[in-house]
């Protein structure tokens, strides 16, 4: 099968949030943070799943304006697909995580099966505490047991989504606004 190519998919797709949204609800979810970590005696870890998390994480970490130690994780089901397999690591932090709050920054949580993998792994390596930070949570009855943000900068809907840090068949991940892809028939 040969590669959707975005030039098309932008023609039958729609804006669900523009940049000016972005931008608010990433000044929500920082203030949200300033407030969960204002008395810390050791900087959180803000670990960015990569590579859809990106751009969010970039904006939130300078929105918060909090003193982080920052990493990154790269791990993915989807590999290109716009279905999920097998949690696979492609890389894994650096930094320990043993007695740590760690906070995780990805771009969506759809189903969640990823971010439940990603959270266990912290919670293995001694993580004190392990909170969720996603930019965009899908709605629908589908997620994972377990599954769950406690920062969530906009809902999208029931759609292919793509666009800020969220990839069409690994395209488009730096367009500046969400698109939800609805193919015509």
């Amino acid at each position: 099968m040969t590669r959707p190519l975005l030039a098309d998919a932008l023609r039958d797709s729609r804006v669900i949030h523009d940049r000016a949204a972005i931008d608010a609800a990433i000044a929500r979810v920082a203030a949200e943070l300033r407030t969960v970590y204002a008395d810390v005696a050791e900087p959180p870890l803000f670990l960015t799943v990569m590579n859809g998390g990106m751009l969010f994480a970039t904006g939130l970490a300078l929105e918060a304006g909090l003193d982080f130690e920052f990493d990154y994780l790269h791990a993915t089901r989807y590999r290109g697909k716009t279905t999920g397999e097998t949690l696979v690591w492609l890389h894994r932090p650096q930094t320990p995580l043993k007695g740590r709050r760690v906070l995780v920054v990805d771009d969506i949580l759809d189903e969640g099966n990823t971010l439940v993998g990603i959270t266990q792994w912290c919670r293995d390596q001694g993580a004190a505490e392990v909170r969720v930070a996603v930019l965009c949570r899908k709605v629908h009855d589908r997620c994972a047991p377990d599954a769950k943000a406690e920062h969530i900068g906009l809902e999208v809907p029931d759609f292919y989504v793509y666009g800020y840090g969220m990839d069409f068949y690994e395209q488009g991940r730096n367009l500046p606004a969400i698109y939800a892809w609805e193919p015509k028939a």
